[in-house]
C-alpha cells in the first residue's frame, strides 16, 4: 500500500488508498514504533483519526477526531472495516448477520437523547452533542469476543463510562447500572420478532461500570458509529461477551437491584448476568475454549485459544472470591 510520511515520522496512505482500515494500520504501526522507542510517545498525541483523513483529503463516512490512547491498545491485526460493519448481531434489525447492515440505514440518530435517571443526585437528559463534549474522546483498540465463538479487533472512539457516572453523582443505593436500547417499530423491523423481550436491556454492577475499560462509544475506525454498529452511542465492554454491550442507548438507570436483562430473560441457562469471557465455562451448546477471528481465520483454519477475560486481566480483582462458574 503506497504511503507518504508526515514530518513527525508517521506513515499514512496516499489519498487514493486511504480507508478507515488503512488509517488504523498506520496508527498501529506507529504505536509499535513507540513501544520499541523508535519515536517519542509525545508524537502520538499529534495523530488523530480526523487529522489523518484531513491530511489525505478523503475518507468515508462522517469523520470523528480522537486522541489515540496507548494504554488501551492490542497489537492484534485489525478486523477489516467491511467485516466489522457487515457481520453484526443487532436483533432489532433482524437475526441474520447481514440484516443490520441491510436494514439499519434509515435509523435516525439525530436528534437523539439519553435519559439518565434512578438513584442519582443529578438526573439529566443529554443529547448526543452534549455527550460528545462531556469528556475528551479517545481511540481505544479493543478485542471483541462474541458468545457465539467468534472475535474481532476494533478501534473504538469514546471515553470511560465513569466520566458520565461522576457527572450524575449516584446515591449510596445505586448498586447496578441498567442500559435500555431504542425500540421503535417504525425504524426497527426486527422488533416484530418475539425472539427477545423488547426493549433490549443490559446491565452492570456499579464497580464494573466504573472500571476504566468500560467504554461509552460514539465511533469506530475514525468515524461516527455506523447505524448497524449501535449508533449513535453504545457500550463496549471488552472483557465480556459482546451481547453485554448495549447499542443505540436511550436510557441509563441507576438501580438498587440487579437488572433483568434481555438474554438472561430469554435463556438464563445460556446467558448469565455477568457473561465474562471465560474459556473454562462452556455455553450449554458449544465450547468457549477457542474462537474464530473474523476476517483472519477461515472456517478451516485452526482456531485461536480464548483468553480469560478476553485477555483483560486488570478486571480480575472485580471478581475476587466469586465462583465464576456459578456467576457466569
Amino acid at each position: 500500500m503506497p504511503l507518504y510520511r508526515r514530518p513527525n515520522g508517521i506513515d499514512l496512505p496516499f489519498a487514493s488508498e486511504i480507508t478507515p482500515q488503512a488509517v488504523f494500520e498506520s496508527r498501529r504501526s506507529f504505536i509499535k514504533q513507540i513501544a520499541v522507542g523508535a519515536v517519542g510517545a509525545g508524537s502520538l498525541l499529534e495523530l488523530t483519526t480526523g487529522d489523518a483523513f484531513a491530511q489525505a483529503g478523503t475518507g468515508s463516512g462522517q469523520k470523528l477526531a480522537a486522541k489515540a490512547n496507548p494504554a488501551y491498545v492490542v497489537m492484534d491485526k485489525a478486523t477489516p472495516y467491511k467485516d466489522a460493519t457487515t457481520y453484526n448481531n443487532f436483533y432489532e434489525f433482524g437475526t441474520e448477520k447481514s440484516d443490520p447492515a441491510e436494514n439499519a440505514g434509515n435509523l435516525k440518530t439525530r436528534p437523539w437523547t439519553i435519559a439518565i435517571e434512578g438513584e442519582v443526585k443529578k438526573p439529566m437528559t443529554l443529547d448526543i452533542d452534549s455527550l460528545l463534549k462531556l469528556a475528551p474522546l479517545e481511540e481505544r483498540i479493543y478485542r471483541l469476543r462474541c458468545v457465539e465463538g467468534w472475535s474481532m479487533v476494533i478501534p473504538w472512539i469514546g471515553y470511560s463510562l465513569s466520566e458520565l457516572i461522576k457527572k450524575v453523582e449516584p446515591t449510596g443505593n445505586a448498586r447496578y447500572v441498567e442500559f435500555t436500547t431504542l425500540a421503535d417499530n417504525r425504524q426497527m423491523p426486527g422488533l416484530r420478532s418475539p425472539v427477545l423481550e423488547w426493549p433490549y436491556v443490559e446491565g452492570l454492577r456499579m464497580d464494573e461500570a466504573m472500571h476504566p475499560l468500560a467504554l461509552l462509544a460514539v465511533g469506530m475506525y475514525g468515524q461516527v458509529l455506523p447505524n448497524q454498529s449501535g449508533a449513535p452511542v453504545r457500550m463496549v465492554l471488552p472483557w465480556k461477551y459482546g451481547f453485554k454491550s448495549a447499542k443505540s442507548i436511550v436510557k441509563i438507570r441507576f438501580v438498587k437491584d440487579q437488572p433483568r436483562t434481555a438474554w438472561n430473560i430469554a435463556a438464563a441457562r445460556e446467558y448469565g448476568f455477568y457473561s465474562n469471557v471465560n474459556p473454562g465455562v462452556d455455553h450449554p451448546r458449544w465450547s468457549q475454549a477457542t474462537e474464530r477471528r473474523i476476517g483472519e481465520d477461515g472456517f478451516f483454519t485452526k482456531k485461536r485459544k480464548t483468553l480469560m477475560f478476553n485477555g483483560y486481566n486488570e478486571v480480575a480483582s472485580l471478581y475476587a472470591g466469586m465462583d465464576l462458574k456459578k456467576y457466569f
